[in-house]
């Protein structure tokens, strides 16, 4: 394993200029929902909002799209093709792609499901040339496709909490979790794959891991509360979110995780860590924001 520069400090998102427009702030997809999981890829889709991302697209299955679009009001939305059973059909990678040529950044995997359908989806994901953060059910999906990392040609986040990220190493999560930086550092290492550039893993969890192999930061904010269905969404679109503003995908994820705790830091306070929900954390992320930028 090579040597690792220990990164202690966020990067700043530059000032927005007078004469700005939403072209300017990155246009950001996200691709994900089924059935069962609507609120997932609308958490996604309105933290990416939240954190700044000029325009935002939500593709979902047809079955789900406008359930989906009225959470996202602020959203456009694609209805991506479904068989008879309501899973995705092979036109819809096709329309994912279409709607990928027209944004600078892919949000994939919140709320998919695992099917021969979204794994479709994220092979096409994983094999286009923009930016791809890959969470959740683009996890597992990975997952099954052997040899992956041979198959990327995009600059690729992995965001695994060490459930996903035993699955995607063939580790338990006792040994991820026995030590999570060295866990983060040898994946990234190891997926250079396609590229020849390592993914940024984000190791979720107490002091979340972000690594790209070469440089390695530790996070300090977030609480116990935060551990709740949805928030990892959240994190996803915010991340993407940051990427679209310019930021590169190392610097993104580790202020992406940085504002992610704060604004769960926040909700907390107001609101206490037991009834905590991912959807507070949107409502806490412009103070977040705020704040970060100020120090």
């Amino acid at each position: 394993m090579g040597k690792t520069k220990k990164i202690t400090a966020v990067a700043q998102l530059p000032s927005r200029r007078h004469d700005a427009h939403k072209g300017n702030f990155g246009r950001v997809l996200v691709v994900g929902g089924s059935r069962g999981m609507i609120g997932a890829p609308a958490l996604a889709t309105n933290a990416a909002l939240r954190g700044g991302a000029g325009l935002v697209t939500v593709a979902v299955p047809e079955i789900v799209q406008l359930t989906v679009a009225s959470l996202c009001p602020c959203a456009t939305s694609i209805p991506l093709k479904c068989d008879k059973k309501g899973d995705l059909a092979p036109q819809a990678v096709g329309q994912m792609l279409t709607a990928a040529e027209a944004s600078d950044v892919l949000a994939a995997g919140p709320g998919m499901g695992v099917s021969g359908g979204a794994d479709n989806i994220v092979r096409a994901a994983i094999g286009q040339d923009k930016p791809v953060v890959l969470d959740a059910d683009g996890l597992n999906n990975l997952a099954r496709i052997d040899g992956w990392a041979g198959i990327v040609r995009c600059p690729l986040v992995l965001t695994p909490h060490p459930g996903e990220m035993a699955r995607l190493t063939g580790k338990s999560i006792e040994q991820v979790q026995s030590n999570r930086e060295a866990s983060a550092i040898a994946a990234a290492q190891q997926w250079s794959g396609g590229t020849g550039v390592p993914p940024v893993i984000v190791l979720k969890g107490a002091g979340t891991v972000v690594t790209d192999g070469l440089r390695v930061f530790i996070n300090k904010t977030g609480n116990p509360g935060m551990a709740t269905g949805g928030t990892g969404d959240v994190l996803t679109g915010l991340i993407a979110a940051l990427i679209g503003q310019g930021l590169d995908l190392f610097e993104a994820a580790c202020l992406g995780v940085h504002i992610h705790g704060l604004a769960g830091d926040l909700a907390a306070e107001k609101l206490g860590q037991t009834s905590l929900i991912a959807s507070d954390l949107l409502d806490f992320l412009p103070v977040a924001i705020q704040k970060t930028s100020l120090t």
